[in-house]
């Protein structure tokens, strides 16, 4: 049975490995940094230009985790909302390979690395979608990867097909 709140979007069936997702740009200003940090990550480095400046980072720095949502919002806007997504599964392998500074611009990609059928429910894939996200110089900011449920459009069909 077509689900109709997603029949019009992709399924699994529609996925490829190896897919790349252009992702971003957007560019992060004090206010924003400092917005997230007030409520989510309240540390000197985060919130105050002389103390950020003092600091390992050198100056003022996004959190991690304003990267690592950034980086979904960007996921979602350019792919997450075109599919039929049923939710995510988790992540691993995150690394902040340096931090993203006022001023800087997010980009990067979002590329298919794995696709399976869930074993033990016939009508979910799961889809696994390395992040490689950089700043405009180019260097590189954060990985990840993320682990993502998505709706089969045919499961009976699927599993015919594997036997």
């Amino acid at each position: 049975m077509t689900n109709p709140i997603t029949h019009d979007r992709l399924h699994y069936e529609d996925l490829e490995l190896g897919q790349t997702i252009p992702l971003g740009p957007r560019t992060v200003s004090k206010a924003d940094i400092i917005e997230f940090a007030t409520e989510f990550d309240p540390f000197p480095f985060h919130l105050d230009e002389k103390a950020a400046k003092a600091s390992l980072l050198g100056g003022l720095a996004a959190s991690g985790w304003q990267t690592g949502a950034l980086s979904l919002r960007m996921l979602v806007d350019g792919f997450l909302s075109r599919i039929a997504s049923m939710g995510g599964l988790g992540f691993t392998d995150l690394k902040w390979k340096r931090p993203l500074m006022k001023g800087d611009t997010l980009s990067g990609t979002a590329t298919v690395t794995s696709l399976r059928r869930s074993a033990g429910h016939p009508n979910m894939g799961i889809l696994t979608i390395a992040f490689d996200m950089r700043n405009q110089k180019g260097q590189q900011v954060m990985t990840l990867n993320l682990a993502n449920l998505v709706e089969v459009r045919h499961p009976a069909m699927l599993e015919e097909a594997a036997q």
